[in-house]
């Protein structure tokens, strides 16, 4: 059995990403949200080393997604910048899929043609 403690900092974690995720433009909000929910579903049987890394870069990916937040949010940006540059070092450490899973979402990401056309939660009369 998992360990009490561990769980729900992973449970907190992942609330805390897609509560920041509302904060993005839509279409990049749902694409987020996915990507998010099955990342940790597929990580729910990974072996310890591969936890540890798993919790450091979504840590890392939260604080990240927070401060740009935050600084959109106080006004010291105009455009808010989301993510962050992938270093050459850090591409090198992923495994074939994962590279896959990353153009994937490149390309997803960069369609002319945004494939959710969500609206606002507006109430129209």
């Amino acid at each position: 059995m998992a360990n009490p403690a561990h769980v729900s900092r992973v449970r907190s974690l992942y609330k805390r990403i897609l509560l920041l995720h509302r904060f993005m433009p839509i279409d990049l909000k749902a694409l987020g949200d996915q990507y998010v929910k099955d990342e940790f579903r597929r990580h729910k049987t990974a072996g310890p080393e591969e936890v540890k890394c798993f919790m450091k870069e979504w840590e890392l990916y939260r604080d990240t997604v927070q401060t740009q937040v935050l600084e959109s949010a106080g006004g010291h940006v105009k455009t808010p910048a989301i993510g962050a540059e992938l270093t050459d070092a850090k591409l090198k450490l992923f495994q074939d899929e994962q590279v896959g899973q990353l153009y994937e979402l490149m390309l997803e990401s960069t369609k002319p043609n945004r494939q959710f056309d969500i609206q606002g939660d507006g109430f129209h009369k």
